[in-house]
């Protein structure tokens, strides 16, 4: 029995039989992979592992396939700059992470319909209770530098992220999902990873969802500027911090050769200049773009606008310790003066989506859909402010980043908290002091009473219900712990399929909603910008991929 026929044979022990039949179908031909995995979802099967099933067949990315275009040129790419060194371990910023991602890959890759795609795994499944999972690699890839993409990579580079002895920037992923050394070598190209705990969703962690989770060399020591290995289609050529990047085909990539001779990348402070470079024609991609810096590329012919769908939102958090925010009623109080409509509307010319005050958003399929929106209500928001005893209102401070749409952002919540009493004063300052140490005590973000924090795409919820708002997160700004809601978090990541989920996510919506220790105003659609010269270009939120891109020469 081939490892194809065997992991099929397995998988078909745990499904139901309108499961088993919908394989059956699948193995006759008689169903495309896009209508697996439609019809795989409302059966019950759960996006990672349908993802996995449709990678042990070998089966195309749901993603359009992209004609190819011409091969050749250079594709000149403007960046916002990194806010320090590359290391895959501890970058944290989109530029930074960016970068990282030209060479370095992932196990499998997140997609626009929310589903993984298989890269160095070819295909993964879970025990009976989601507490082991086991991935297959695929065989003959070999870094830049000439080792072997193998098991003990792979165990290397897990280990390495979820040690809390290294800083990594992935532990809010890993903790209390994977420990360092839970990671067991079956074969040269197996893989199977015991978990702390089920998790019905864990196969994201090891994906480009998880942003830092790129597999290095076994014997990888540091110095990541210096060689910027990988397995990518791309190899760096050179790399000066707080200038920019070039990057050649690697003619030696497992998959298809990328299109393109090189990428150039270059690194901005702001918005506005990438906007005027890509209007000059001295860029040809701009890796994001914001509506509110935008205005003059959206809607022009002259330049090509993709739109992603995004589960990337701006989180307001109001500490639950101390302070005014203390009581719930004035944290909802803030929550309901908020007109959403009207910033979907304005901040984001209709390229987002309102929010309902926690991480589920509309294209998550576990989403409770069932539960109430909640509208702009300034009677009731004063009501409650009366009830808790600050009916003439107080003065606090909302501490943020200048990233992206934020200060607008901070701008319009000062005026809606207005018009119930509160009076905001707003300190916006550049990313590197706002995020600090990114540790409690020595975090303008973690320590402050009122901020705001950009929080990119994710495929699943797992991150943002865990680390922002269980009682020991990493990144906890809220200082909330509620012992209800993290027992809640545990069931719904233990679920194995999506009717589990949904039979836990209307519970912690309901519950978010009557504490709100953080809004969540909008998830906004991921946006980026192009001369019609560039074609090819996957429409994937937070992530830039540039293999299958090419530019006509003018």
């Amino acid at each position: 029995m081939s490892n194809r026929d065997r992991f099929i044979s397995d998988l078909r022990r745990g499904m139901s039989e309108a499961q088993n039949d919908l394989m059956d179908n699948l193995l006759g031909g008689r169903v495309d992979r896009r209508g697996f995995l439609a019809h795989g979802s409302r059966l019950g099967l759960s996006l990672p592992l349908l993802g996995g099933i449709a990678g042990a067949m070998g089966m195309a990315a749901a993603e359009p396939a992209q004609a190819a275009g011409p091969s050749g040129g250079a594709l000149r790419v403007a960046l916002t700059l990194p806010t320090g060194a590359i290391d895959p371990v501890t970058i944290a910023d989109q530029g930074g992470l960016i970068i990282l991602g030209q060479t370095g890959e992932f196990l499998c890759r997140l997609q626009a319909d929310f589903t993984l795609a298989p890269v160095l795994a070819t295909s993964w499944a879970p025990n009976t209770d989601g507490s082991v999972w086991t991935f297959k690699l695929r065989p003959g890839v070999k870094f830049t530098n000439g080792e072997p993409m193998n098991a003990d990579a792979v165990i290397a580079s897990v280990d390495r992220l979820s040690d809390p002895k290294n800083g990594s920037n992935a532990l809010s992923a890993f903790k209390g999902v994977l420990s360092p050394g839970n990671s067991k070598k079956v074969d040269d190209l197996t893989v199977a990873f015991h978990l702390d705990a089920p998790d019905g969703n864990f196969p994201y962690v090891l994906s480009s969802d998880n942003y830092n989770m790129v597999i290095l060399p076994a014997g990888y020591s540091g110095n990541y500027e210096q060689s910027f290995v990988g397995t990518g289609p791309f190899k760096l050529e050179k790399y000066t911090p707080k200038v920019g990047a070039s990057f050649v085909r690697n003619e030696d990539y497992w998959g298809p050769k990328a299109l393109l001779d090189r990428v150039e990348f270059t690194f901005f402070t702001d918005m506005q200049p990438q906007v005027l470079a890509l209007q000059a024609g001295s860029v040809d991609l701009l890796a994001q773009i914001t509506v509110a810096d935008g205005r003059a590329i959206i809607g022009n012919p002259k330049f090509k606008v993709i739109s992603c769908k995004a589960s990337s939102h701006e989180q307001v958090h109001m500490r639950c310790d101390q302070g005014p925010f203390a009581d719930k009623r004035v944290r909802q109080a803030l929550a309901l003066s908020i007109n959403r409509k009207a910033l979907v509307r304005g901040l984001f010319q209709g390229y987002a989506e309102v929010g309902n005050d926690s991480p589920f958003c509309r294209a998550f399929p576990s989403t409770d859909l069932s539960v109430p929106q909640r509208e702009q209500d300034l009677k009731k928001a004063r009501d409650l402010l009366g009830q808790a005893g600050v009916s003439h209102g107080f003065s606090v401070t909302l501490t943020t980043e200048q990233y992206l749409e934020i200060p607008d952002y901070a701008v319009l919540i000062q005026s809606f908290a207005k018009k119930i009493g509160i009076k905001i004063n707003l300190h916006v300052e550049n990313t590197a002091a706002y995020y600090g140490k990114a540790v409690f005590g020595n975090s303008d973000w973690l320590d402050s009473t009122l901020g705001i924090t950009d929080y990119g795409n994710r495929g699943v919820p797992n991150v943002t219900l865990n680390a922002p708002l269980v009682s020991s997160g990493t990144w906890n700004a809220a200082h909330f712990k509620n012992p209800t809601y993290d027992a809640l978090v545990v069931d719904y990541v233990k679920a194995l399929d999506l009717s589990g989920q949904r039979a836990v996510s209307g519970k912690i919506e309901r519950l978010l909603l009557d504490e709100t220790p953080i809004i969540f105003g909008y998830f906004y659609d991921f946006l980026f910008a192009t001369s019609p010269r560039v074609s090819g270009l996957p429409a994937t939120a937070n992530r830039l991929y540039l293999g299958g891109v090419s530019i006509t020469q003018s």
